[in-house]
């Protein structure tokens, strides 16, 4: 009886452990990447020369790439396994584009310009094919995630194809899809920044997988 009473005296005295920060990383994760997949789709549709295509990594690398590390760390101290994944994962291949496009064009990695075609081809497909079996792996979140990132495929897909065989009406077509994801980057924002501030949030669709 004494031991009963001592061990309940001592679980009535033990701290009650806080309840973890309440918080949604996707208020910031969604519109980081979307601005640097509007400046990527534009670049591509070609808004600016292929000869100013550089202008785009300070918003790929110190916006979008920062920012979704950001989000990813916030993600994580939340528990939030699967969108800090999934920020994790674009944090990684928006950085990794940035220093592409900066070696390529100082020539850090001296890559001969006879290898320049397949090395950028081998950075997409390698991408394109992580990003689809991500696809899969959102099968049960709302199906607005599931389309973005089939996008982001499909995307890489054409730029693929376009990049091998130096066809820009390919990589135009990769730029317009970039613009599609982005502005449904945008819807999912605005859902995330309703429910934030009070609201019921937008209808993001039912899940392709239960």
């Amino acid at each position: 009886m004494a031991t009963l009473t001592s061990d309940s005296a001592i679980a009535e005295s033990a701290p009650v452990p806080e309840a973890p920060p309440a918080g949604d990383p996707a208020i910031l994760g969604l519109p980081i990447f979307v601005v640097g997949s509007v400046a990527l789709g534009l670049s591509l549709v070609g808004y600016v020369p292929a000869s100013a295509a550089g202008a785009i990594v300070p918003i790929i690398f110190a916006a979008t790439g920062l920012g979704l590390v950001m989000a990813t760390i916030w993600a994580a101290s939340l528990a939030q396994t699967m969108v800090a994944c999934i920020f994790g994962l674009f944090a990684g291949f928006w950085i990794s584009f940035a220093v592409l496009d900066l070696a390529l064009f100082h020539n850090w990695l001296l890559i001969p310009a006879s290898a320049v075609t397949k090395s950028v081809a081998l950075f997409l497909i390698s991408w394109a094919i992580v990003m689809a079996a991500l696809t899969l792996a959102t099968l049960r979140l709302p199906a607005a995630f599931t389309a973005v990132i089939a996008l982001v495929v499909l995307a890489l897909v054409l730029r693929t194809i376009g990049v091998l065989d130096a066809n820009n009406s390919l990589n135009e077509a990769a730029g317009y899809v970039v613009l599609v994801f982005a502005a449904l980057g945008i819807y999912l924002f605005l859902n995330a920044a309703d429910a934030a501030t009070g609201g019921p949030g937008y209808p993001i669709g039912a899940p392709l997988r239960r």
